[in-house]
């Protein structure tokens, strides 16, 4: 799973999902792209269950990137723990990811295949998902 190296700090505050994505909103690296609809925490897991998905689909022929990465620590208490003494311990990490960003990209496959592709990974999400071409998203720039 991913998760960063090393961190400034341990815990960080939750922060608000608002707003579109101003950058990662187009398809740079492949032919085809994952983007996603609404705000949400992708964690690290869900990351990969979707990566695998697509590489299992696709049988390791074409290309596949990941432009996201979970680099926010969550914190949880321990269950039956009462309120107060600070803040939990880090207990995963997530993604933050707000609409229009395109999370994953895949070239050197047919389209037919790279949108089931897609569409495997997108039920590995728990957001909605759209797959786009690198065509469409020159169109949508100018």
């Amino acid at each position: 799973m991913l998760l960063p190296k090393r961190v400034k700090y341990r815990r960080v505050q939750r922060g608000r999902l608002t707003g579109k994505a101003l950058r990662g909103n187009t398809v740079n690296y492949g032919d085809f792209g994952l983007v996603a609809l609404e705000p949400a925490w992708i964690k690290s897991n869900q990351i990969e269950a979707a990566r695998i998905a697509m590489t299992r689909y696709i049988k390791r022929g074409g290309q596949v990137w990941i432009k996201i990465f979970p680099d926010k620590p969550v914190t949880e208490k321990p269950a039956e723990t009462r309120m107060g003494s600070g803040k939990g311990s880090p207990e995963y990490w997530v993604a933050v990811v707000k609409p229009g960003r395109v999370m994953f990209e895949i070239a050197g496959v047919p389209e037919e295949t790279a949108r089931e592709a897609m569409r495997l990974a997108a039920n590995k999400l728990p957001i909605k998902c759209k797959f786009v071409c690198k065509e469409e998203m020159d169109g949508e720039q100018k």
